[in-house]
């Protein structure tokens, strides 16, 4: 049996529910400033459900995303904000690791909006900077094409922090990224940049398995974890998405979840958790069923 590392789930949708309010393309963020204390609160849930990582809900915070919304003078504040919602639930808990998370430039799914890597790192480095001190781990999340990875690793390389980079995949082939580019074309720059795990993230769970095998070739740590939405929309693909013109499944059940994830844990994986849609419920029974069948949760 097998040491596992058990990730936490969705942040901005629990957020979006708990809150009850309209989402907003900064939704996420936005429920920092108006609920303190709610983010704490998610963090605590993933904790007691058997998660030993806490994702710092700083996907979004990024200078060009608040810069939209006329909040860039509020982004060293948000991200302290987020930083210090997981140390609270960490220190309420008593355990756990903390990952810094650094989603992607722009938009989620849309690599053409990123900035070429030379000018997309330092934006990284200093969100990596702030960070520093008070994360175990730096997570690259969504990388959606290999210039939009080797942004983000160049810029974290200085952190001094393990640095674990996350890609999305096709939701029909998970052999490609969403640039349509071969995940096995990531090989040089992970090989630059020596990130020390690598991950399939925000995806449809079918379409994990495929993708493993590609990551596996790396010869690094390697995990997963999917979505429970029925499909990336058109809508969501526009300037300014919110999360109302995405859909979660109906059919994705904490024990079909775990199912899945037992799956990639049988391909070798040894990073499980969920993203967008995937809630303390699943991660729960994921828990429980990682230890009936005899692995750690580390």
């Amino acid at each position: 049996m097998s040491d596992i590392i058990l990730l936490d789930g969705s942040i901005g949708q629990e957020l979006v529910k708990r809150a009850g309010d309209k989402p907003t393309p900064l939704w996420s963020t936005s429920v920092m400033q108006d609920r303190p204390g709610l983010t704490a609160e998610v963090h605590g849930a993933y904790f007691d459900a058997g998660a030993t990582i806490a994702s710092t809900n700083s996907y979004a915070v990024h200078r060009d995303r608040l810069r939209r919304d006329g909040l860039e003078s509020d982004f060293a504040a948000l991200i302290d904000c987020a930083l210090t919602e997981a140390e609270t639930a960490r220190k309420a808990h008593d355990s756990g690791r903390i990952a810094g998370t650094l989603g992607p430039l722009g938009a989620s799914y849309r690599p053409d909006l990123c900035p070429p890597p030379a000018e997309a790192a330092p934006l990284y480095a200093e969100i990596a900077g702030m960070m520093r001190g008070r994360v175990d781990i730096l997570l690259i999340e969504s990388a959606a094409s290999v210039a939009q990875a080797t942004g983000a690793l160049m810029g974290c390389r200085e952190a001094g922090l393990p640095v674990w980079l996350a890609v999305t995949v096709m939701d029909d082939n998970g052999n490609r990224l969403r640039s349509g580019e071969r995940v096995d074309e990531l090989a040089d720059v992970i090989a630059t940049y020596k990130p020390e795990a690598v991950l399939i993230n925000c995806t449809r769970p079918e379409a994990v398995g495929a993708g493993l095998i590609r990551l596996r070739e790396f010869g690094l740590p390697f995990g997963a974890y999917a979505n429970g939405f029925d499909h990336i929309t058109a809508g969501f693909l526009e300037d300014s998405p919110t999360v109302d013109a995405l859909s979660a499944r109906r059919d994705l059940t904490p024990e079909l979840y775990a199912d899945f994830a037992m799956g990639w844990i049988a391909q070798g994986a040894t990073i499980v958790g969920g993203c967008c849609e995937v809630g303390p419920d699943h991660i729960a029974e994921l828990a429980a069923r990682l230890r009936s069948a005899g692995h750690t949760i580390v």
